[in-house]
Order: structure tokens, then C-alpha cells, then sequence
């Protein structure tokens, strides 16, 4: 798949991401007036961070599709990562305050009151279709193109589900035996959701901001390739990081020293198409050492991950 085909599937999902957000605000706005409903209230902020995020994972996935230039000669896709750590910032705030309206409600001497609780869940079951259609697109993009925004967006959509569900629970039991209390509850349910997921969205960003290595199965992927090339007699200093959708391969190999220049690149260029062919989305250099050289005195950074040719 082309890089601008990746490109205009990613945009297709943070527009349609957006569009759904500004979207489910307005309806939600409107059933929080009728209902007065505090787990409304609580799927509100969490489409009104939705919309925030939403717009910032769009403006992060244009940014991270423009190629390398002089100042960033290896991309832009961090840009994803950072939108990713925002995104995850904006769920913990948004958490702890639904938290604490929810504790204080459960604290009120008096039940709240809960109106026009059949509206509300009309505008829920619909919030809910929406949502499902949004997270089953871009769980489709996602998988095709590799964005880390977009399966991030799809993770945190995923799990609106939840306090959309709890909501309608809530509102339901309200209206059939006005137990207005459980609204509350379902609140803080969904406020402790939305807090794990940040936390792990946020970890998964932080992770690649500090050049955390790639996958163990993708670094064994490339290993094996690397391994049982034709013409290379061993490798060492296999080094991986990862930056928005790509991995980023840094590789030393083993020929035979007595090749010529032209033989040996010939190796080297056929290895990187062939681990590209298996990771698209990775960018791999690779250096070429004859077979049994020794590492130079005055070179202190030493061989690592060593492996002969099996």
C-alpha cells in the first residue's frame, strides 16, 4: 500500500472521527437539558473530549504524513505519539471530574431528581449505533495503515461503549423504579474506565517518545530474515525504535570480506527490501562489516545481540 493511500485512509478516519464527536455533543447537550441525568452528563464530557481529541489526532496525522525535511530528516510521525499522550491526558482530567460529581451525588442527602428518562435513552441507543459504526471504520484503517492515532481513537471509541451502556442501564432503572442513585454509580463505573484506558494509551505514547524498542516479535521477524539471508554470514547490534506508525531498524551484517564493494551492496540492498517486504512500514540501515572483524580500541561502544548465520 502507497504512503498516500495510508495517508488518505487516516484522514478519512479522523474526519469521520470528528464528525461523529461534534455530532454526539449536540445530541447529548440536548438530552442532559431534558434529562438532568448525571451518567448523561458523564457520556457528554466524554464526546466533548472526544471532539478535542479528535480534531488534535487530525491535525496530528497531516503533520506526521509529511515527508522528512532538513530539520527532520527521519519523519514526522512522533507527532502521533504526542497527540496520543494528550489524548490520554484529557481522559485522566476529564475521570477525576466525573468522578467527584458522582461521589457527591452518592454523598446528597436526597436522591436526585431524573426527567424524561425515555428520551435519554433514545438519544443513547443512537450515540451507541454511531459509535459502533465510527470504531468498526477505523478499526479497519488502523489495521491497514498501522496509525497510532487512529487505534488509539478507535480504543478510546471502543470504550465509550461501555458507559453508553451504563448509562441506558441507568436511565432504564430510573424510569422503571426509580432508583435515580444507580445513575451515579454507573457514573463512577465509567469514570474508572476511561482512567485505565488513558493510562494505557498514555504508556503505549510514552513508550515511543523515549525510543522504546520495537515489538519482541518484530525485532525476531527481522532477526530471521537476517539470519538465513543468502550472503550474509552473521549480524550483531540489531537495534529497534519506534515513532507514531513506523519502526525505525538499525542493523549490522556480516560479508564476506573478500566481495567486491559492488557484491556486497548488492547483499545489503536485497536484505532491506526483504525486511521491508515483511514490515512496510519499517526504515532499516544497515551496515556492512567484513566476517571476523574486531571491534577497533578506541571504539567503546561494543558488539551486542551477536548471531552467526545459522
Amino acid at each position: 500500500m502507497s504512503q498516500q493511500t495510508d495517508t488518505r485512509l487516516n484522514l478519512s478516519a479522523g474526519l469521520l472521527s470528528v464528525t461523529v464527536a461534534l455530532v454526539l455533543v449536540a445530541v447529548k447537550l440536548w438530552a442532559l437539558a431534558a434529562t438532568g441525568a448525571l451518567s448523561i452528563a458523564a457520556t457528554l464530557a466524554d464526546s466533548a473530549l472526544d471532539l478535542m481529541m479528535s480534531l488534535g489526532g487530525l491535525a496530528a496525522i497531516a503533520y506526521a504524513a509529511r515527508p522528512a525535511d532538513e530539520d527532520h530528516a527521519f519523519g514526522h510521525s512522533s507527532a502521533e505519539d504526542l497527540a496520543a499522550l494528550a489524548q490520554a491526558l484529557f481522559i485522566m482530567v476529564s475521570a477525576g471530574v466525573i468522578a467527584v460529581a458522582a461521589v457527591l451525588r452518592l454523598l446528597a442527602p436526597t436522591a436526585p431528581a431524573i426527567a424524561a428518562e425515555g428520551l435519554g435513552m433514545a438519544v443513547v441507543v443512537f450515540s451507541i449505533v454511531l459509535t459502533v459504526a465510527l470504531v468498526l471504520w477505523q478499526r479497519h484503517v488502523a489495521g491497514r495503515t498501522g496509525s497510532k492515532v487512529v487505534a488509539a481513537d478507535s480504543l478510546h471509541y471502543l470504550g465509550d461503549l461501555i458507559p453508553n451502556l451504563g448509562a441506558l442501564i441507568a436511565l432504564w432503572a430510573s424510569a422503571q423504579f426509580g432508583l435515580t442513585r444507580i445513575d451515579a454509580v454507573v457514573a463512577l463505573f465509567a469514570a474508572g474506565l476511561m482512567a485505565v484506558g488513558a493510562l494505557r494509551i498514555g504508556r503505549q505514547a510514552w513508550d515511543a517518545l523515549m525510543d522504546r524498542r520495537a515489538d519482541p516479535a518484530v525485532i525476531e521477524g527481522v532477526a530471521a530474515i537476517a539470519r538465513g539471508f543468502p550472503g550474509v554470514h552473521g549480524f550483531h547490534d540489531l537495534k529497534t525504535r519506534v515513532a507514531g506508525s513506523r519502526i525505525f531498524v538499525n542493523l549490522h551484517i556480516e560479508l564476506d570480506g573478500g566481495q567486491t564493494l559492488d557484491e556486497a551492496h548488492a547483499i545489503g540492498a536485497a536484505l532491506r527490501r526483504a525486511i521491508i517486504a515483511a514490515y512496510p512500514r519499517a526504515d532499516v540501515l544497515i551496515h556492512k562489516d567484513p566476517v571476523g572483524v574486531q571491534p577497533h580500541p578506541e571504539d567503546h561502544r561494543h558488539r551486542r545481540n551477536h548471531s552467526p548465520r545459522s
